[in-house]
């Protein structure tokens, strides 16, 4: 009998459900998804998780000992109370998720009771990480997404570090001059700081194709975003002392040399040697990084 359990990705675009083995493998054809937004409604929102969880668990093998449910959500997140606050979601702050994700999964299956179990999603990207990514067999590791916005996760000999609320690893949320690392260096920003320059492309992809024709304003953007994201790694390896860096996001890839150019800021600003050790590489899992350490939770 096979262990499996269900990993749940709520972010900003997007809320994911699918299948994840004990052995850290998503179930083929599991992975479904409905998007998000920042003008999501509660109700909205409660319809989406009910339908990828449905889907999801549509292809659950019915000898399969189903381990329960794992979610990685945008947050902040109160964990006691199974909340979430998420920055880029105004309009589902207090959103009970986990009662929302418990609910759907006893509807599909109809199981009398159900583990559930919550981390805000930068944690479960480093969760997973650690487990079969980049930073597997490192004693001390963050993965950070570069994205819609950006966020990371720290995980010290194997453990998840939530901190106080369980909500370490917010790096998106630390200054880098006189504004926050995300609202320098996400998608959206950086797209918007290319526009205010002259630049008339619309997405990152626009950006991304830009600077590899050549535009110097698209190039520039991409390198202030690097740039900002390695100051702040620098300022979190200074403090914990990392052995690894994982990067992942879709804005991460917005340039072949991004995490070349992340890790040539974290060694200009880092001051000890220590700190400017710290590797930094691209995620080994992609974009199954979240999913899959949000099924961790309950598999591991």
């Amino acid at each position: 009998m096979s262990t499996i359990a269900l990993g749940v990705d709520l972010g900003g675009t997007k809320v994911e459900a699918g299948l994840v083995a004990a052995d850290g493998g998503v179930v083929p054809g599991s992975r479904h998804r409905r998007p998000t937004g920042r003008d999501i409604t509660p109700d909205g929102l409660r319809e989406a998780i009910s339908t990828v969880v449905g889907e999801a668990l549509a292809l659950l093998p019915a000898d399969a000992d189903f381990a329960g449910a794992g979610i990685g959500s945008a947050g902040p997140i109160d964990l006691q109370a199974g909340t979430i606050d998420p920055v880029n979601m105004r309009g589902v702050h207090g959103f009970a998720l986990v009662e929302a994700v418990r609910d759907a999964v006893i509807g599909a299956t109809g199981l009398p009771e159900v583990e559930v179990r919550l981390r805000h999603d930068g944690g479960c990207l480093a969760l997973a990480e650690s487990w079969i990514g980049a930073a597997a067999g490192t004693r001390a590791s963050l993965s950070i997404v570069v994205s819609t916005g950006v966020g990371g996760g720290i995980v010290m000999d194997g453990r998840p570090i939530g901190g106080a609320s369980g909500n370490a690893g917010h790096l998106g949320q630390t200054f880098v001059d006189e504004t926050t690392t995300e609202e320098t260096a996400s998608g959206p920003h950086t797209v918007r700081w290319a526009q205010s320059r002259g630049w008339t492309g619309e997405t990152g992809e626009d950006l991304a194709r830009s600077a590899a024709a050549g535009d110097e304003i698209a190039r520039a953007a991409i390198e202030r975003s690097a740039r900002a994201v390695g100051r702040a790694l620098a300022d979190a390896s200074t403090l914990l002392d990392l052995e690894v860096i994982a990067i992942s996001g879709g804005f991460s890839r917005v340039a072949d040399d991004y995490v070349d150019l992340v890790a040539a800021a974290l060694r200009e600003t880092a001051v000890l040697p220590y700190a400017r050790a710290t590797r930094v590489v691209r995620s080994a899992l992609g974009d199954e990084g979240p999913l899959v350490g949000a099924a961790a939770l309950v598999l591991r």
